[in-house]
C-alpha cells in the first residue's frame, strides 16, 4: 500500500472539478481515479484492494491543474489479485508525461521532474503536501524489500504543469 504520514487537511473549493482518470503512456496506466480522505489513524486513506485496482485521489490536496500539489495514490501491488496499477511508478523518468482527466472535461498535463524512493520513516512530508505557487502533481505507491507483509519505502513522482498551448 502507499502510506504516508498525517498531511494537514485543507478545505476544499466547492465546485472544483476532480480528477477521474489518470494517464501514464510511459508505463502503461490508464486508470479511473476514485476519491480518497483521511484513515482512522490521521494517515492518507489508501485505495481499496480489489481486482480492479484504481488510483486515488487525495481529495484534501487540490485537484490537478489548480494551484499546489495534486497528490494520487496507488497500490504496487494488490494483495493476491497481484500488480497494483502502480507497479511501474519507479520506472519512470524525467521528460515523462502524465494526464489527468477532470470531471468537467478538461485534462491537465504534467512532466516528471524527479522520481524518489524514501524510507517510510522519512517520508517527506513537506516536499509532498507543502505549499507550492504553481499546479504540481505528486504520484506516490509502496516500494523497496518488504518487511513483515509491507514495503519499506515509499515511490514518491514529483511533476510539473506542461506549459500551455497557444
Amino acid at each position: 500500500t502507499a502510506r504516508a504520514p498525517r498531511p494537514t487537511p485543507r478545505a476544499g473549493r466547492p465546485g472544483r472539478s476532480v480528477p477521474v482518470r489518470l494517464r501514464i503512456p510511459a508505463i502503461g496506466v490508464d486508470t479511473p481515479v476514485i476519491r480518497l480522505g483521511l484513515a482512522a489513524d490521521g494517515t492518507v486513506e489508501v485505495p481499496p484492494i480489489t481486482a480492479d485496482d484504481r488510483a486515488g485521489w487525495y481529495r484534501y490536496s487540490p485537484p490537478p491543474g489548480s494551484t499546489g500539489p495534486s497528490v494520487i495514490l496507488g497500490h504496487v501491488t494488490v494483495g493476491d489479485h497481484g500488480d497494483g496499477v502502480f507497479r511501474h511508478l519507479g520506472r519512470l523518468r524525467r521528460g515523462d508525461r502524465i494526464e489527468a482527466r477532470l470531471e468537467n472535461g478538461t485534462a491537465p498535463r504534467f512532466t516528471v521532474r524527479s522520481v524518489r524512493t524514501v524510507a517510510k520513516a522519512d517520508f517527506p512530508t513537506e516536499a509532498v503536501y507543502g505549499a507550492v505557487g504553481r499546479p504540481e502533481l505528486r504520484l506516490i505507491t509502496c516500494g523497496g524489500p518488504r518487511s513483515g507483509g509491507e514495503y519499506r519505502d515509499n515511490v514518491i513522482v514529483f511533476a510539473a504543469p506542461d506549459p500551455p498551448h497557444p
